[in-house]
């Protein structure tokens, strides 16, 4: 676990400079995104929405392809990650959440232990939640338990296979190392830290337009990395929605793929919010907008 945690934050590090002298070609940026795009979504969409919240149904093709792309984010096993997940939100903020930036308290010291614990430092602890208890499904989906055995190959992939390409499209080995670097090492990294800051900064910084029970927050500066993810507070508030970005001019790409699959009849039974029960969370905070989208 150190490996994946410490590693990608050193090669965060010294990305910059890499890239000013050498070493990022428009191969590497491609890939990075494509990358991006896969395992990102499949996180959101798939270990998210689908599987922690059910907030539509999915055809098995689908499923299937979801995990295996939320399993290239190595963020771990669907079965661990829903597990962490819905704990969070039966705990949100409170005893026994496994990464509440709240834990040790309100004064600024306390607060900036929580936001370090919040962000990185609860996955170090390996306090593993129960998975028979807050992901009884998962385990007994045959095909994401399959998945889940095959997360150690699929996280080699996910490295690797950035490094075969531009090995073998710039016929070098220096081709394969730069795509290893930057669209293997480096676009896991960007997606860690986008996904832990939802987990840290979203119940710290940011407006709180909806009633809740914890304190999570909408932060618009990650909407876009984190695929609507950072719309947090709208999210407790209504976690089962397949849509987190409801209030106007908030961008959500997440709910927007999950409209185009529902387009295609690839997935179902969509639980897109509801405007009377936003409108019943809706407080009364003045500059807050009055309506939500539906």
């Amino acid at each position: 676990m150190w490996t994946f945690v410490v590693g990608p934050m050193i090669c965060l590090i010294i990305a910059v400079p890499l890239a000013w002298g050498w070493g990022l070609s428009a191969l590497d940026i491609g890939m990075a995104v494509v990358a991006y795009l896969v395992s990102g979504f499949g996180l959101t969409v798939g270990y998210h929405r689908l599987f922690t919240h059910r907030s539509f149904k999915a055809r098995r093709g689908l499923r299937i392809a979801l995990a295996v792309a939320g399993s290239l984010g190595v963020e771990g096993s669907p079965v661990q990650w829903v597990a962490n997940h819905r704990r969070h939100h039966a705990f949100a903020d409170r005893e026994g959440d496994p990464h509440s930036p709240w834990r040790y308290g309100t004064d600024v010291r306390a607060l900036l232990k929580g936001l370090l614990h919040a962000h990185i430092g609860w996955m170090l602890k390996r306090e593993l939640s129960n998975r028979a208890r807050f992901a009884p499904d998962i385990a007994a989906d045959p095909d994401l338990r399959l998945i889940g055995q095959l997360f150690g190959p699929l996280t080699a992939v996910s490295l690797l296979a950035p490094a075969l390409v531009g090995g073998l499209v710039t016929g070098t080995w220096t081709g394969a190392l730069t795509g290893f670097f930057w669209a293997g090492l480096i676009r896991m990294a960007l997606l860690h830290h986008v996904t832990w800051s939802v987990n840290s900064i979203c119940h710290v910084a940011g407006r709180r337009p909806f009633a809740s029970r914890d304190k999570a927050t909408n932060f618009w500066p990650l909407a876009l990395l984190s695929f609507g993810e950072s719309w947090h507070n709208s999210h407790h508030a209504d976690p089962t929605a397949a849509r987190h970005g409801v209030l106007p001019g908030q961008l959500d790409p997440s709910a927007r793929l999950i409209w185009v699959f529902e387009k295609l009849r690839w997935v179902h039974d969509v639980r897109w919010p509801s405007s009377e029960r936003l409108s019943a969370r809706l407080l009364p905070t003045p500059g807050t907008p009055n309506e939500s989208t539906g």
